[in-house]
């Protein structure tokens, strides 16, 4: 005998059946309201770009006056011309009445020296608008000194010594790391550097265009050299190629010289498009 249909019937609230019923148009309703409201925020109160200072290393901010005010007052600090009222000359500019005369520096009469040359080689900004410049300069008498020269830029823009120098080391600096050896090139690619590159050192434009991409820029040494070897070429981490040479000057002066090129294949065969420097740079 099969079993009989049945038929259940429950009650349910009317108003639960009507918000059931019109639960979805609510919700449209409110995320509507929600996009008129934001709109009219917007309208009203728009939003304000946020500014974010830059963050710099200290020494990082370059200032090229200041760089040469400090070059400068270390050759004059380090010159002497042997008179004892010789000290410090030329630095009366730079001293004012806020330090010392001369900015300290007391000579015997007869000391003599002169600065052969003098140039930045470190930099630090401990505070904002003052640089802490190590100068290099290499004297007659005492060989290679570090000074330190700090340098201020003031409100009205000029530049103004922060305080007296001191005698520092150099850099913190290693031996050099042996040349990378890249992976070796195809001996088409060999040919077409080996002859680029002795035909760049030795100055041979016309030689050097036959190996130059058509919108490659290269810039020739003013001075040509004799090319004695030239090692393999290999592969950069990148797309160019790196490879050693040794060369010789009109004095007999024998040079040791790394150089970078950058290479394409043009129609099946390699060209250079640029040799260790872009002169457009």
């Amino acid at each position: 005998m099969s079993p009989r249909a049945q038929v259940i019937v429950q009650s349910h609230p009317l108003w639960r059946l009507r918000l059931r019923r019109g639960l979805p148009r609510y919700l449209l309703s409110a995320v509507s309201l929600f996009g008129i409201l934001a709109s009219a925020r917007l309208t009203l109160f728009p939003p304000r770009p946020v500014q974010i200072a830059p963050v710099s290393a200290p020494g990082a901010t370059l200032d090229r006056a200041a760089e040469a005010y400090a070059v400068l007052f270390a050759r004059r600090y380090l010159t002497w011309s042997g008179a004892e009222s010789s000290a410090g000359e030329g630095l009366e500019p730079f001293v004012g009445t806020s330090m010392e005369a001369n900015a300290g520096l007391v000579l015997p009469a007869g000391v003599v020296q002169r600065v052969d040359w003098a140039e930045v080689v470190q930099a630090r900004e401990p505070v904002t608008g003052t640089h802490i410049y190590t100068v290099a300069a290499q004297t007659d008498a005492q060989g290679l000194l570090y000074l330190t020269v700090g340098v201020t830029r003031e409100a009205s823009g000029a530049l103004a010594l922060s305080g007296y120098p001191a005698f520092v080391g150099p850099p913190d600096h290693v031996p050099a790391a042996p040349p990378p050896h890249g992976r070796a090139v195809d001996p088409a690619l060999e040919v077409v550097v080996r002859r680029a590159l002795g035909n760049y050192m030795s100055a041979s434009s016309s030689e050097l265009a036959a190996d130059l991409t058509p919108e490659a820029q290269v810039s020739l040494p003013p001075n040509p050299l004799t090319v004695n070897t030239i090692g393999r070429p290999g592969w950069t981490e990148g797309s160019a190629v790196q490879v050693l040479a040794q060369a010789s000057d009109s004095r007999g002066v024998r040079y040791t010289l790394a150089y970078e090129l950058d290479v394409a294949k043009v129609r099946g065969r390699w060209e250079i498009s640029a040799i260790q420097t872009d002169p457009r740079d």
